[in-house]
C-alpha cells in the first residue's frame, strides 16, 4: 500500500474561527468609518491577510499610504488575537476528532495546511495539536491558495507523494489547490459552492468508517 497523506485546512475544517476574523475585520472597518457586513466576509474565505485587507479597503473606498496599510493589518491581527484567546475544545467543529482518531489509529501522516499565521496557537488551545506531524501555514509559504504551495509543502514535510495525499477543505481556492496539486479533495460546506472537489459533505459527521478505510486502502 502506497504510504497516505491527510492534509486539512483550519478555519471552517476544525475549527470556525472564521467568525472572529469577522469580527476583527468588522472592528476594523468601524473604526475606518463604514460597515462590514457577513455577507461581504465570504470574499474573504480562504484569502491572505493582505488581500482582505485590500478588499476591506476596496469596500469602504479608502485609500492608504503603505504605513497604514501595514499598521492596520497589525491592528487587526491583534484584535483577532485577542478574540481567539478564550478557544478551547469546544470550538472544535462535529466529528473532527473522530476523523482524526480514526487516521492516527492507522498510523496515517497527518499534516496541516493553512493560509492562517496563527495556526499553532489555535491548535494548542483547542487540544489538537499532538494529531499533525507537520504544519504548514502563513508563515511557511508565499503564495496563497489557489497556488497548491501549501499542500504540496505540507506533502514534501510529511514524506508523501501528492497524488497519495488527501486534502480536507472549506473554501473553493483551496479545492482549486488541492486539484492542482493532484491530490483528492474533500469539500467540507455546500457542494454547490464546491463543487470542484472529488468528495462532498456537509461535515465530518457524514463521513462514516468505510468512507474512511476507502481513503486509506485505496
Amino acid at each position: 500500500m502506497n504510504k497516505k497523506g491527510f492534509i486539512f485546512d483550519l478555519d471552517g475544517v476544525i475549527v470556525d474561527t472564521a467568525k472572529y476574523h469577522y469580527l476583527a475585520w468588522r472592528d476594523l472597518a468601524n473604526e475606518l468609518g463604514f460597515e462590514f457586513t457577513i455577507e461581504q466576509n465570504e470574499m474573504f474565505k480562504g484569502v491572505s491577510r493582505k488581500r482582505c485587507m485590500e478588499i476591506l479597503l476596496d469596500i469602504g473606498g479608502i485609500k492608504a499610504t503603505q504605513e497604514q496599510f501595514d499598521n492596520w493589518m497589525v491592528e487587526k491581527n491583534e484584535d483577532y488575537l485577542k478574540y481567539i484567546e478564550k478557544m478551547d475544545e469546544s470550538e472544535i467543529l462535529p466529528d473532527v476528532n473522530r476523523v482524526l482518531d480514526f487516521l492516527k489509529k492507522h498510523n496515517m501522516s497527518i499534516a496541516l495546511g493553512s493560509a492562517s499565521k496563527n495556526a499553532q496557537p489555535i491548535l494548542e488551545k483547542v487540544g489538537l495539536l499532538s494529531y499533525f506531524d507537520t504544519i504548514v501555514d502563513g508563515n511557511n509559504v508565499t503564495k496563497a491558495k489557489p497556488d497548491p504551495e501549501v499542500f504540496l509543502l505540507a506533502a514534501e514535510q510529511l514524506g508523501v507523494k501528492p497524488n497519495n495525499c488527501v486534502v480536507f477543505e472549506d473554501a473553493v481556492a483551496g479545492i482549486k489547490a488541492a486539484n492542482s496539486a493532484a491530490m483528492i479533495s474533500i469539500g467540507i460546506g455546500d457542494k454547490n459552492v464546491l463543487s470542484e472537489a472529488t468528495y462532498n459533505f456537509n461535515d465530518f459527521t457524514e463521513m462514516n468508517v468505510d468512507f474512511l478505510e476507502r481513503l486509506i486502502t485505496n
